[in-house]
């Protein structure tokens, strides 16, 4: 805060201005060399008691200027002061936090904010042009904002991992997908954008201190994903299965059809409330600070191997030994494990369920957040828009 910054200018001015005046004054002359000898030994006096003033100034001055890091304490890494959010819907800015109050603005599904506030059920927030109080049930969160330790890397902003029956996929394998990176200021980096429902991304936060705890991290390949890029993959890889019948086998073979692969249509990436993810060892780690918090950064790790590679789309990535119904919390906990499922792949899906997110059947990597889903459904995210942007700040600690 700008009070903040210049409440620490002004006592650092008068500290400095303390230890100026201590080292200041003037050397009398006097006639005798008993006074000469006396004030060369105060003189020294002075010079020690000054050096030692000085030292201990400047210890004060360090202390106020580079002071320790806080540790936050709440449902995720760091506060949400400063993150990056992102309307999911067409949402009304109110003049308070209050549903009632005045509607000044509405805000275009898509649209970025940083997040000044929370209050209850609400966030204050500041887009390029306006501020005001949003209901950040159907909000996105940038999780790289707020669970900083988790390793992020969305392939399918720089070269997706999509493949079939191990076949590449003409026009999608390798490529660019969408923009997904910015530079953010928060981070002090160029990162990821990996958004959600902001709900769930506690949920993410409690499996990745599970992990954390036991040496390992989540590695997220994606959060949300444009709708626009789910429909061109799934027009490319339905015309590699017409030409290519193991390609077809694999996702189109009883009990399976594609739509368990790629949805077909809005799935539950564009709705926010799904995360494509692996696990790792951790093999290095170090301590940072951002704004006033500290935080862990992991700098070294090495992926698990895991049943097939990441966005492999065919029945080899089951969970499962056949479908189960996705919009239920419980009914996985009844189905068969597929042979193919390992002990990373177990141990993936135990940080994942233990704290509250629910596998897919067809995928060992894809976790939902039910919970969110069925908050937000009557009002959900279509995803017809790009998240390429954001206003990140770094969260300082309340006055």
């Amino acid at each position: 805060m700008r009070i903040k910054r210049n409440w620490r200018r002004t006592i650092i001015g008068i500290l400095t201005a303390v230890v100026l005046s201590a080292c200041s004054g003037s050397d009398e002359q006097t006639e005798t060399e008993e006074s000469e000898s006396a004030s060369a030994n105060s003189a020294a006096e002075a010079a020690t008691s000054n050096e030692a003033s000085i030292q201990e100034e400047d210890t004060a001055v360090a202390q106020l200027t580079e002071p320790e890091p806080l540790v936050y304490e709440g449902d995720l890494e760091l506060p949400i002061n400063g993150a990056t959010g992102y309307a999911s819907v067409l949402m009304d800015l109110k003049a308070t936090a209050d549903a009632g109050s005045e509607t000044t603005l509405v805000l275009e599904a898509g649209t970025a904010f940083e997040v000044v506030e929370e209050v209850g059920d609400w966030w204050y927030i500041q887009t390029a042009t306006e501020s005001g109080w949003v209901q950040h049930l159907y909000c996105f969160i940038n999780l790289p904002d707020v669970i900083p330790s988790i390793i992020y890397d969305n392939t399918n902003t720089y070269a997706s991992k999509f493949v079939s029956s191990g076949k590449a996929i003409p026009g999608i394998t390798g490529q660019a997908l969408y923009d997904g990176k910015a530079y953010n200021m928060r981070l002090g980096k160029v990162s990821d954008i990996v958004p959600v429902l902001y709900s769930m991304s506690k949920k993410i936060n409690l499996a990745q201190q599970a992990a954390l705890a036991e040496g390992n991290t989540l590695v997220i390949y994606e959060g949300y994903r444009p709708y626009s890029v789910q429909q061109m993959t799934v027009a490319a890889l339905t015309n590699l299965a017409a030409a290519d019948p193991e390609v077809m086998a694999g996702i189109n073979t009883h009990p399976w059809d594609t739509n368990w692969f790629i949805a077909t249509s809005v799935s539950n990436h564009q709705m926010g409330y799904a995360i494509d993810v692996t696990l790792a060892k951790i093999t290095e780690q170090q301590e940072i600070v951002i704004g006033d918090y500290a935080a862990t950064a992991i700098t070294g790790y090495t992926e698990y191997t895991m049943p097939t590679t990441i966005h492999e789309l065919s029945m080899a990535s089951a969970t499962f030994t056949g479908p189960v119904k996705s919009s239920s919390q419980t009914a996985w906990l009844q189905a068969t494990l597929a042979d193919t499922m390992n002990e990373a792949a177990i141990l993936l899906q135990r940080y994942s369920t233990d704290a509250g997110l629910t596998p897919l059947a067809s995928e060992w990597w894809h976790f939902n957040d039910l919970d969110a889903r069925f908050a937000t459904e009557e009002n959900s995210s279509k995803g017809e828009y790009l998240l390429d942007a954001t206003m990140s700040e770094a969260p300082e600690a309340a006055e």
